[in-house]
């Protein structure tokens, strides 16, 4: 990192702009600045379940997701830049891969829920699937790296079954949802 921050109120921003890693500044509205604040969040809440007592295997892997999605802030604030590879993204397959196989077939809909550190890897699904949306739009106008698309679906797909194996390992069950609970009301 070539530039520390020495300042964290510059006051640049109360024009409603941002500063980019070339130098540039974007409004805080536009799309690349909402992408990177999506990645941001979904950084936030994988900060959260990882402050929960989780799997070590677990709990390392998804440590080294945190830096992925630093290295993806990155690439969003620097127009460019790419960071994340297509190995980044075979990592995430082969670890969903591997937790995929640990688990009966799903034959309903769940729902967000059961344990705590499952509910919270819910949580990051959806932020990750907000991201991986701002991302496709953001990709409308200007050039994303193909890795970094692919890597925010795959993430939210682990996080679904990851959120399954953390109810199973905490000998709660998956939430199913109970379609039509109150007949024809």
């Amino acid at each position: 990192m070539g530039n520390r921050l020495s300042r964290i109120m510059t006051r640049t921003g109360d024009d409603g702009t941002t500063g980019l890693g070339d130098g540039s500044r974007l409004g805080k509205e536009s799309p690349r600045i909402t992408a990177l604040g999506d990645v941001d969040e979904l950084n936030c809440c994988m900060g959260l379940l990882l402050a929960e007592a989780l799997p070590e295997q677990v709990a390392v892997f998804l440590a080294a997701v945190q830096h992925d999605l630093f290295d993806l802030g990155s690439e969003l604030a620097v127009p460019g830049y790419s960071a994340l590879k297509e190995g980044h993204v075979v990592r995430l397959e082969q670890f969903l891969t591997e937790c995929n196989a640990t688990l009966p077939m799903l034959k309903e809909f769940i729902l967000p829920g059961g344990s705590r550190q499952a509910a919270l890897a819910h949580q990051v699904r959806a932020v990750c699937r907000r991201a991986e949306r701002a991302l496709v739009l953001l990709a409308r106008e200007e050039d994303v790296s193909q890795a970094a698309r692919q890597y925010l679906n795959r993430l939210s797909d682990l996080m679904f079954v990851l959120a399954r194996v953390l109810n199973r390992d905490a000998g709660v069950a998956d939430v199913l949802w109970q379609p039509h609970r109150y007949g024809d009301a």
